[in-house]
């Protein structure tokens, strides 16, 4: 049988997708410019260089295409590295563990500059809120093999403690790379949160 192949994009078609990805990436630019709360639909259409209907025929609002912006990249990198957290804890090791904290930091590195914007967004939007807390609701559940190892009457205390881990780490991040408040090396401070939290996630 012949393979499946996608149907041809019109021309129309594919000038949306090019105008919905120039107000993704205006946005991002924005959000990290002035922070989520200073931005303003306008202020995305005139980047773009496109009209404020033109903007509303792609997203319902600016909490929209942040929404979007985190779907594409935050998300599903945090549940690959929670899927690693779930490895590296079968192991049993704590040197592996400690270089999980490594990576993490580096993940809060490579995404640094939208954390402000989602931190406002979850401070101003009750929407954003419940979408914020659906994803650290659904980190823990990509864990099975950690899961799996507690008692199933202390699994949502198994879950809490994944859920705070991350909590942790973000604001850790906040502190020490974007407000500077914290004044040590990434490696210092990967060996103090593996002694804090590798013994927090072993199965009782």
């Amino acid at each position: 049988m012949p393979a499946h192949t996608e149907p041809r994009r019109t021309l129309r078609e594919e000038q949306k997708l090019r105008t919905r990805e120039r107000i993704l990436q205006a946005a991002s630019a924005l959000f990290v410019e002035r922070g989520y709360g200073a931005v303003r639909v306008d202020d995305i259409a005139a980047a773009v260089g496109c009209s404020r209907a033109t903007f509303y025929l792609h997203f319902t609002g600016k909490m929209e295409v942040l929404r979007e912006l985190g779907e594409r990249t935050a998300l599903p990198n945090a549940l690959a590295f929670c899927e690693d957290l779930d490895r590296v804890l079968e192991t049993g090791s704590r040197t592996e563990f400690e270089d999980w904290m490594r990576r993490a930091i580096t993940w809060f590195e490579q995404h640094r500059d939208l954390l402000s914007a989602w931190d406002e967004a979850t401070a101003l939007e009750p929407e954003f809120r419940d979408l914020m807390r659906a994803g650290f609701a659904a980190l823990p559940e990509s864990m099975t093999a950690y899961l799996a190892r507690w008692p199933a009457e202390r699994r949502d205390e198994a879950r809490l403690r994944v859920e705070m881990l991350v909590a942790q780490l973000e604001r850790f991040f906040t502190r020490w790379a974007l407000l500077g408040t914290i004044d040590v090396t990434a490696d210092r401070a990967a060996a103090v949160l593996a002694d804090i939290w590798f013994p927090a996630l072993q199965t009782p």
